[in-house]
């Protein structure tokens, strides 16, 4: 219960204050900062994926992130580029990125990743999904560097279309969101 509350109180911290600029900044919807202001790790450069709900996130060495699996659909997107993707009978899904933030404390070798989508739209013959949404990522990453155990905490603002329910809203209204636990795997990619 301690532990939940402690938790949900870091994740509002995260998500009201974000991150802040360091000398060497960040664009504004893809920052890192490493406490203690040191660089980012070369053992977290790269791929990292829950083959469970599909997310994926990919760090470049500055620590930004420069693209993603969201789980909603495993649809990749990368940072700052509106996605447009065909579906079927017809229909097509846009995604737009939002922030995508990363904070690393290397004294608990603690990662936290916010991910947010600025808002989206999927049609698929008369149905519609739309909205946005930001899901935090907050946990250790293991001595050997290899796996990430993570609470996924998720705040989705969705709104559905069809003909039997013309606007059924999906809202998280907790402020403590929807809470499960994740683990992503460090790919290796060959050299």
């Amino acid at each position: 219960m301690q532990r939940s509350l402690i938790l949900s109180a870091c994740i509002l911290l995260f998500l009201t204050l974000g991150c802040h600029q360091g000398p060497a900044a960040h664009t504004d919807s893809a920052r890192c900062i490493v406490e203690g202001g040191g660089p980012f790790p070369g053992f977290l450069v790269g791929v990292w994926r829950n083959g469970e709900h599909g997310w994926e996130f990919t760090f470049e060495p500055d620590g930004s992130i420069s693209s993603i699996v969201l789980s909603l659909g495993r649809i990749r997107l990368k940072q700052g580029e509106v996605a447009e993707i065909p579906m079927i009978k017809g229909g097509k899904g846009v995604f737009t990125p939002g922030d995508w933030k990363a904070y690393y404390t290397p004294s608990t070798r603690e990662l936290t990743v916010k991910i947010s989508i600025k808002d989206f739209r999927i049609e698929v013959a008369d149905n519609i999904l739309e909205g946005k949404s930001t899901d935090v990522f907050l946990g250790e990453i293991s001595e050997d560097g290899k796996t990430w155990q993570t609470v996924w905490t998720s705040f989705p603002d969705y709104m559905a279309h069809t003909p039997e329910n013309p606007n059924f809203e999906m809202k998280e209204e907790s402020e403590y969101g929807n809470q499960q636990g994740l683990v992503f795997n460090k790919v290796e990619t060959p050299s």
